[in-house]
């Protein structure tokens, strides 16, 4: 008998004591978030870059998401494979450290509201580490720097609907371009100007030094999509850099993965001088994309610095340039 009345009375309480919490969390989180319909077209565009659009690889929304990450080095580290560069260099280990991002952005719409051009400026700062033998002593100098990176995306409208989640997706991205603004600019010193690559069978130069003017029509728009390449393809990277030195340290960067690996310098081939006092420096390097490589988008960064930027201790020699090439990993 005590058990009937237990189940007549006490189930019902239960479930209006369910119903009343779960009113009471609804309210409390609704007052402490923003439903994505209050934002605008623009606050979304700029999630979209700062955030991704949601979780997946595949998606070529998501490409801008983790730059702060693939252009640290988080330590000074050798070289992959290589530790000093030649036998009889001194430099032993180098790393760039990011130490604040701050992103800008410069939001057009095109006069039928279909296209949005979101020009951004990501301004880093940080100090690249450099550890190498002076005079026969380890020696370690901290490089502090400040450079600005372009990346342009459109957006292209697929929807009028109040949620701007549902109105606009990435219609074409371009190459990230850029360098150091302090203590000195590479436009003078160290300017990447060319970027030819051959995967397989195929090819293709990109021209600097505004390398933002190179842009991918991605697939969801049947465009070709940003660069491709098979587990296992071939990738011959030709680099052609203009500075005021006959050599300079170029290298390509990614995002560290499982082994530690983030970072792998290129080979020096030619130089030729011009009669203005600069040279044109073209480097090489042939990448086997790893057979079990994760498929989707990822980004990967050339950089060029000039010698001085990590042969000389002193911190007010420094410039770089880099560029930013998004490429997509596909199945055999």
């Amino acid at each position: 008998m005590y058990f009937s009345n237990l189940k007549k009375y006490f189930f019902p309480i239960l479930g209006l004591l369910f119903v009343a919490a779960f009113l009471i969390y609804f309210v409390g989180c609704s007052n402490n978030t923003t439903s994505p319909t209050q934002m605008t077209d623009d606050q979304y565009l700029q999630q979209v870059v700062t955030a991704g659009f949601d979780t997946s690889r595949t998606n070529e929304d998501n490409l801008m998401v983790n730059e702060r990450y693939d252009l640290s080095d988080g330590s000074a580290v050798p070289d992959q494979g290589n530790g000093p560069l030649s036998p009889i260099d001194t430099l032993l280990r180098w790393g760039r450290i990011i130490d604040n991002v701050n992103l800008q952005f410069q939001i057009t719409t095109s006069s039928d509201d279909s296209v949005k051009t979101v020009n951004i400026t990501r301004t880093i700062t940080g100090h690249y580490i450099i550890i190498g033998i002076t005079n026969g002593l380890l020696d370690s100098v901290s490089k502090p720097y400040s450079e600005v990176l372009n990346r342009v995306i459109l957006f292209k409208r697929v929807n009028h609907l109040a949620n701007p989640i549902f109105n606009w997706r990435v219609y074409q991205v371009s190459l990230l371009s850029g360098g150091t603004v302090s203590p000195s600019q590479p436009q003078s010193m160290a300017q990447i100007e060319q970027i030819h690559i051959a995967v397989d069978t195929s090819s293709v130069t990109w021209f600097g030094p505004d390398f933002t003017q190179n842009k991918f029509t991605t697939l969801r728009f049947h465009g070709t999509g940003i660069p491709q390449v098979h587990q296992g393809s071939t990738v011959v990277v030709q680099v052609t850099v203009n500075s005021t030195e006959a050599t300079n340290i170029v290298a390509w960067h990614w995002a560290r993965n499982a082994f530690g690996f983030h970072r792998v310098p290129f080979t020096f081939l030619s130089s030729t001088p011009h009669g203005n006092g600069t040279y044109d420096n073209v480097y090489q390097k042939t990448f086997t994309v790893f057979p079990n490589h994760k498929l989707g988008c990822f980004n990967g960064y050339i950089n060029a610095s000039t010698m001085e930027s990590l042969y000389d201790d002193d911190i007010t020699k420094f410039a770089s340039s880099e560029v930013g090439i998004p490429y997509r990993v596909i199945a055999q």
